[in-house]
């Protein structure tokens, strides 16, 4: 099977690998004991979400997920200082 993408497929699916790749980066600087347990829950909210094929709530997803990513980030800054 031959899938083909227009450029605006390409540029979603870009900012999908980027977004998992950026959450998946962040969790590595979670405590020991919860690394684990966020990598999985990343990695089944892309899962639940992988055969969605339609553009404007993929775009909601990459909000939302940034949003979340953003809050992680700012709260694992916390319990480093």
């Amino acid at each position: 099977m031959v899938l083909s993408f227009d450029l605006q497929d390409f540029i979603i699916r870009a900012r999908v690998l980027k977004l998992y790749r950026n959450a998946l980066r962040t969790a590595r600087r979670a405590p020991t004991h919860a690394r684990a347990e966020l990598r999985q829950t990343i990695r089944q909210e892309m899962e639940i979400n992988r055969n969605c094929n339609d553009k404007q709530r993929i775009r909601f997803l990459i909000s939302e997920g940034l949003e979340r990513l953003k809050s992680l980030d700012e709260m694992l800054d916390m319990q480093g200082h």
